[in-house]
């Protein structure tokens, strides 16, 4: 039987920043939430387009051709290869993304961010 997932409350059950957490799975794909602060890594993921969907906040994706700004209820798709920095300035953002299961956050880079595994609540 599918059960509810609750957005909200998986927010609830973390508070460090940059750090995703898996809530869903389908079809070879992720369903990750993270609390964002500050700005990310410039970084690309070669094979897996990546969906961000700002549940709360504003997030500047900066982009090599110019800056998309996320508000809250807003989403972007970033393609494969296309390098990208995330960005939370002036207040947290709580986001969710979609991913290849196989998808580090860190794309190309292997840095103190990168999360080789993700927990699952």
């Amino acid at each position: 039987m599918p059960s509810v997932i609750n957005l909200l409350e998986k927010f609830g059950h973390f508070n460090d920043y940059w750090n995703p957490r898996v809530v869903g799975e389908l079809n070879g794909q992720h369903v990750k939430v993270a609390k964002l602060q500050g700005a990310f890594e410039w970084h690309h993921h070669e094979h897996e387009d990546e969906l961000f969907f700002v549940v709360q906040g504003r997030l500047r994706m900066q982009l090599r051709d110019g800056d998309q700004v996320l508000n809250q209820g807003d989403m972007l798709i970033v393609p494969r290869g296309v390098e990208h920095c995330p960005v939370a300035e002036t207040e947290e953002v709580w986001l969710m993304m979609f991913e290849p299961a196989t998808t580090l956050n860190t794309g190309n880079l292997n840095n103190e961010r990168t999360r080789s595994q993700l927990e699952q609540i």
